[in-house]
């Protein structure tokens, strides 16, 4: 027998995930955001450029798909979207979006090569939040604010934390990297682990990714990316604490926050789950990344900033508080037994009538009354609709109410009648 993908799991209750997604889609609305969709196959070369050569999404978590001739080029490899944020740029400057800010989302599947665990998956969804060609600092604060509500107003969550952290521009990073990289040297080289010395060549800010309790506790001393602010950044940085604290949003600031992606500038947060996801705590994170549009080769640039939620991880988040989401009420469950073929013609028209009407319905089909009776049962609908010889020739159908056991003759043109009055 053939399983699944390691990695992917299958799907069969889909009720939570469609509920969270249709809240998502409010919720968008009343800030004026427009859903998009990217392809799922994109470029290899579009994430080591705005990725980074040496993050590990691109050295080790793509997965690749080669060129199908020896003879075509390897600019041709294409491989399945790790992340959203560099192919809506890529979506945005090939199709010549005019209007700005652009204020999009999209909800569909990213793809990562890691180990699978709890929260992790190869295959999983991402709610993307994206606002291209926006200078503001004030729309950083925006965002968090509203991704803030949804989580805590919403989805009724109030289980997280919101660290966030300010990397500054350009030059103040530049002065960051250097006093950090001088910092990293005088360090005996014996007491860090061997990912944090590899990326302290190749990817140095990676090194505050490393979960290593020992590494943290001595990067603890080093340089902070707000000690070395300049003037225009700073005021930035007290603008955006001053405005999540009038609009009552706790925050923590997390030093050693950078995001392990090489395009953010300046902000930088993420929303992390105090239970619930094992090892992988972060459910949401993001940040403003004012230099991507460049680094893509675009001669203009385009300040902008979004946001990645995995959905699987807010799912599970969700599971303590999923009773107290607010669920709209549902029309009910029909199912149809014709008695024998010569109702199948009658049982077809009444089912066209009550889905017509918004209706879910079935018809039960072949097999015997009794298997048929028990299978209603089984799952569980609101009424039975009987149709035989009688009720063929009386235009009706014998209908039962599954839950109390009530039948009652109704009139074919008043089966939808019936059940509104009794919904």
């Amino acid at each position: 027998m053939i399983g699944k993908v390691k990695g992917t799991q299958d799907l069969f209750d889909l009720a939570l995930y469609q509920k969270v997604v249709s809240l998502i889609r409010l919720h968008m609305q009343l800030y004026h955001f427009t859903e998009i969709q990217t392809p799922l196959l994109e470029h290899v070369s579009l994430f080591t450029k705005t990725l980074g050569a040496h993050t590990d999404v691109v050295t080790k978590e793509m997965f690749t798909i080669k060129p199908r001739y020896q003879d075509q080029e390897e600019e041709n490899t294409i491989c399945l979207r790790p992340e959203a944020t560099a192919g809506v740029m890529r979506a945005f400057l090939e199709n010549h979006v005019q209007q700005t800010p652009w204020r999009v989302f999209l909800i569909g599947p990213m793809f990562r090569y890691e180990r699978p665990q709890k929260g992790r998956l190869r295959q999983f969804h991402q709610w993307n939040i994206e606002i291209i060609g926006e200078q503001s600092i004030l729309a950083d604060a925006e965002l968090i604010i509203m991704l803030d509500r949804f989580f805590h107003e919403q989805l009724h969550m109030n289980n997280y934390t919101v660290q966030v952290n300010f990397l500054g521009c350009k030059e103040d990073r530049e002065k960051h990297h250097t006093a950090l990289s001088e910092f990293v040297k005088s360090i005996d080289q014996s007491s860090l682990c061997s990912n944090c010395i590899q990326r302290s060549t190749h990817n140095l800010l990676r090194i505050f990714d490393c979960k290593e309790e020992s590494c943290q506790k001595i990067y603890q001393n080093g340089p902070k990316t707000t000690d070395m602010l300049c003037t225009n950044c700073l005021a930035e940085w007290n603008i955006f604490c001053h405005v999540l604290s009038i609009l009552s949003v706790s925050i923590v600031h997390n030093p050693s926050l950078v995001r392990g992606l090489d395009y953010y500038t300046k902000t930088v947060f993420e929303f992390v789950g105090h239970h619930g996801l094992g090892a992988q705590s972060t459910f949401c994170g993001g940040g403003r990344y004012d230099e991507l549009a460049n680094v893509l080769g675009n001669k203009e640039a385009y300040p902008s900033l979004g946001a990645g939620i995995g959905i699987e991880r807010l799912l599970m988040m969700l599971e303590p508080y999923k009773d107290q989401l607010k669920t709209e009420k549902q029309p009910p469950f029909i199912m149809i037994l014709p008695y024998d073929q010569e109702q199948n013609a009658i049982a077809f028209l009444c089912a066209d009538e009550l889905r017509a009407a918004g209706i879910t319905c079935e018809i039960l089909f072949d097999r015997s009354v009794k298997s048929r009776m028990r299978r209603a049962d089984r799952e569980q609908c609101d009424y039975l609709f009987f149709i035989g010889s009688t009720e063929q020739e009386q235009q009706s159908a014998m209908v039962k109410d599954m839950k109390s056991g009530e039948q009652q003759l109704v009139k074919m043109i008043d089966v939808v009648q019936f059940l509104q009055l009794k919904s």
